[in-house]
């Protein structure tokens, strides 16, 4: 007989693993990395165009990187046309004409991953999660701000 597991490191563990698995095969389809997609993403969520330092600080935060990787990811992006400073403003970022469908074209496609996936879950059980893994993540954050 099969029991559910209590919620721990190692059940959200495998959880952020298989899904990030499929996520990774998703992006390798565009020849986007993680990072990329994660910097488009946020870039398209600031109405196409951010400031770098803020781009930094998101990505540095979240993703738990240092400013390099962030600075390489954007030196790729804007090497391969995705992205570009502003022009007149050397702090601002925006997305390409390609960078910008590109980026439709990922959330499409994680749309379609995110039925798959979360579909049969009721919007109580979503809601539960989401709060419970929202908590996890600021105690987890407040740790490594004491680190």
């Amino acid at each position: 007989m099969s029991t559910t597991p209590t919620l721990n490191g190692q059940v959200i563990g495998q959880a952020h693993y298989a899904t990030r698995a499929v996520l990774e095969h998703l992006l390798a389809r565009t020849g986007t990395t993680f990072h990329q997609s994660v910097a488009l993403n946020a870039t398209a969520d600031s109405g196409g165009a951010v400031d770098r330092e803020q781009l930094i600080t998101r990505m540095t935060s979240t993703l738990k990187i240092d400013a390099a990787a962030v600075l390489a990811t954007i030196a790729e992006l804007t090497d391969s046309k995705l992205m570009e400073t502003l022009p007149g403003d050397t702090s601002r970022l925006r997305l390409t004409d390609t960078g910008q469908a590109l980026n439709r074209e990922i959330r499409g496609a994680i749309g379609e991953l995110t039925t798959r996936l979360y579909g049969a879950l009721s919007a109580d059980e979503l809601a539960t999660a989401g709060r419970i893994l929202t908590v996890i993540t600021a105690r987890a954050n407040a740790e490594l701000a004491d680190v």
